[in-house]
């Protein structure tokens, strides 16, 4: 019998519970030895398509692969069952045609995956241990020619506290021969309670509420290879605020939570907060031309797309400031026709006094119970009134009586970025820069778009039963807007059941919503958690260090938690190569406990990186303000991994890398690959008492596998592998 070769080719199952491993749908094909590659097959596009009803997820995957050698093949499409999944139906059609799969139980599945493994040397397979099989004959994939799978399964979802979990696995990377053309999965979600707290910790998404009880989830990529699952998290419940938690937590250790708002999608109007806003523009000689022009259309949408009972005052500046009302006018058809002209007679000439413009925005005199907000936006530099940072920032601070939320636009490069973040710091808001190939009305009135229906302002959240929380994040909370959800990540040191309640005010009147939960004292399921969290606290340390002073505290908790949770950046890297090169210099280290590779040309790139997002101006230090502004909002996988266009480098091999992929999260830490193995971040924090040395493909190898199932996380990651499990150091070697 010719030796088996492995194709692990499309991801098309679906997780139903969290703790499951990973399920792939895999074609086996005994393939003669010409074959370049044991991955010869390419994915040419992968479509999901899920109705959700209830708890009723109804999938329909459609996929193409493309045989693009000379030869026939012969395979078998295998599709692993997940742990716990319950499954209705299941149907397979093989370019049109229904075919019939034989279903496996996990004891016969597990021993196919090991016969595959020993055979073909690649352990990735390893990942299904434990999950029941279905299977069907794949005859014949001709050459040149094109396969198309369509398959549809119906599954009962289970909720835990009230938050619903779609899983769906995209976790094609090393197993496609090229990019995926096309990835896209889109979500229909249906429910008879009104939805709440849609979200997704591994993929940026677009969702459209249709109502209170349909939304559309949607992702989709070109040219790519993914390499993390899709995960989706809904809440349903009648409140006008829908609360979640989930928590995560091992051992002795703190845990970590997310704690998630969203408001009704359909309010009615007097659910809505009316709000004061202010809009300060700089009009001085900078502008002229292209800025001016489209900074002046994104306030005319914006005048003209305030809400019923606003009220609204509009700021110009230059060599001084000028008030269009000298108050806070309400938005009557007569003012905002007023407002019109202002706008378009607006022309650029002058210097730039911020001092005088935001003293006339922050003294103006309107209703003290409502949310008052500032949109400042501006090019350059004060050069007229206080100039001085500090003292401009005290001054600011000295006005700012109210506690008004000031939202800054800086435009180009040339721009005082640590002002402009300090009055966003300082006034718990945002920032936003545009660069010169940006379009200014697009960015500004997508902002305004998010902040046009304050829900419940002036938030806080409390614990009941004694439940200590920490290091939490943001640490300012915003304002819950129409439309928008709070996503809060944390620490917690003490366990039991508790109830969380968010204060708010809407329209003056003091709003409350309550949820009772329990922060576990063992939990590993949510281990997305934990990475997140660190991007935050990560994000908001090196803010302190690029807008105060590098203080080495801060550095030294910078690399740690870097390393630990595998958020690799330009800026934190450098810090880990730095580190690690130092104390095993010292024999501190053992060498082979390094987690980065050796990459000394990126390490003095990233080392400019790290001391160029201290400057003040210049295209650098913008792009600091918004990689670290990214890493201290991330919500998902993919905004933890900011600058990562930086983070290319040629190894020993001669071969093109990337640090940003070389990184997985497993078991709630980071495992990276540096040179041929795959190393446990975890090693570097633990007194390595006892030390197993266990040959790749061998009995033992097998033994520990069945023994201990968790490890299979660690052992699917290669050939070559470190890793702390259990009190024991792990090293498996070729």
């Amino acid at each position: 019998m010719k030796k088996l070769k492995i194709f692990k080719l499309l991801i098309i199952a679906f997780l139903l519970v969290a703790q499951s491993a990973l399920a792939d749908g895999l074609i086996i094909i005994p393939r003669p030895e010409p074959l370049p590659t044991p991955y010869p097959l390419e994915v040419v596009y992968h479509h999901v398509d899920v109705k959700i009803n209830g708890n009723i997820a109804e999938t329909l995957i459609d996929q193409e692969f493309y045989n693009p050698s000379n030869h026939l093949l012969e395979g078998y499409y295998i599709f692993p069952i997940p742990k716990g999944a319950v499954i209705n139906e299941f149907s397979m059609e093989i370019n049109g045609e229904m075919v019939y799969a034989e279903l496996l139980d996990a004891i016969k599945a597990r021993q196919i995956y090991e016969d595959i493994v020993r055979q073909i040397k690649d352990p990735a397979l390893l990942e299904y241990t434990g999950q029941g099989i279905f299977k069907v004959r794949i005859f014949p994939i001709e050459p040149k020619s094109k396969k198309k799978v369509t398959i549809s399964y119906r599954e009962v979802l289970s909720s835990d506290n009230g938050l619903y979990e779609y899983v769906y696995p995209l976790n094609t990377e090393k197993f496609s021969a090229k990019p995926l053309k096309n990835v896209r999965v889109k979500v229909d979600l249906k429910t008879n309670k009104e939805i709440k707290n849609i979200y997704s910790p591994t993929h940026p998404v677009d969702v459209v509420n249709k109502d209170n009880h349909n939304a559309v989830i949607s992702f989709e990529e070109e040219n790519t290879k993914p390499d993390i699952d899709f995960k989706l998290y809904y809440s349903t419940n009648n409140d006008d605020v829908g609360l979640s938690l989930l928590t995560y937590k091992t051992g002795g250790e703190d845990g970590y939570f997310l704690l998630t708002a969203a408001p009704s999608f359909i309010i009615d109007e007097n659910q809505i907060d009316t709000k004061d806003i202010t809009f300060v523009l700089d009009v001085s000689g900078s502008m002229a031309g292209e800025k001016l022009r489209q900074a002046k259309k994104a306030l005319l949408y914006c005048v003209n797309n305030l809400n019923k009972g606003d009220g609204f005052d509009i700021v110009k500046f230059s060599t001084e400031g000028y008030s269009l009302f000298g108050q806070i006018e309400s938005a009557t058809e007569p003012n905002i026709k007023k407002a019109e002209k202002f706008i378009n007679g607006l022309k650029p000439i002058g210097g730039t006094n911020i001092e005088d413009a935001l003293n006339l925005a922050l003294d103006e005199k309107r209703n003290s119970n409502r949310t008052h907000l500032i949109i400042f936006i501006t090019d350059g530099n004060p050069t007229i009134g206080v100039i001085e940072d500090e003292n401009l920032l005290k001054k600011i601070e000295n006005m700012n009586d109210d506690k008004t939320r000031i939202f800054t636009f800086g435009i180009g490069n040339e721009i005082n970025t640590h002002l402009l973040d300090k009055i966003t710091e300082q006034t718990r808001a945002f920032r936003t820069y545009i660069s010169e190939n940006e379009d200014i009305e697009i960015k500004i009135s997508s902002f305004y778009d998010k902040v046009q229906s304050p829900v419940l302002t002036n938030i806080s959240f409390s614990f009941s039963n004694g439940i200590r929380t920490f290091q939490t994040y943001p640490s300012n909370l915003p304002d819950l807007f129409r439309g928008s959800s709070l996503t809060i990540f944390g620490r917690y040191s003490s366990n039991g059941s508790s109830r969380i309640t968010l204060d708010g005010t809407v329209n003056g009147e003091k709003r409350v919503f309550n949820i009772d939960t329990d922060f576990t004292n063992e939990k590993d399921e949510y281990d997305f958690i934990p990475p997140l969290w660190a991007s935050r606290r990560i994000g908001f340390l090196l803010d302190q260090i690029r807008l105060n002073r590098d203080e080495k505290e801060l550095v030294d908790e910078i690399t740690q938690l870097a390393r630990e949770h595998g958020i690799v950046t330009p800026y934190t890297s450098y810090l880990i190569m730095e580190d690690e090169e130092i104390r095993v210099s010292r024999n501190e280290l053992v060498d082979h406990f390094q987690t980065l590779p050796p990459a000394p040309e990126l390490r003095r790139e990233n080392e400019g990186d790290f001391d160029a997002m201290k400057e003040k101006s210049g295209d650098r230090s913008v792009t600091a303000s918004e990689e670290l502004q990214g890493l201290n909002q991330a919500s998902n996988y993919g905004e933890t991994k900011q600058g990562s266009g930086r983070m290319k480098y040629v190894d020993e091999a001669g071969i093109e890398r990337n640090l940003t992929q070389q990184v997985r999260n497993i078991q709630g830490r980071a495992v990276y690959q540096s040179g041929k193995f795959w190393v446990d971040s975890d090693l570097q924090n633990e007194k390595v008492k006892n030390q197993k040395r266990i040959q790749f493909n061998s009995d033992e190898y097998f033994k520990l596998l069945n023994e201990e199932p968790e490890t299979a996380q660690f052992l699917a990651l290669g050939q070559n592998v470190r890793f702390y499990y259990d009190n024991t150091y792990y090293e498996i070697y070729e």
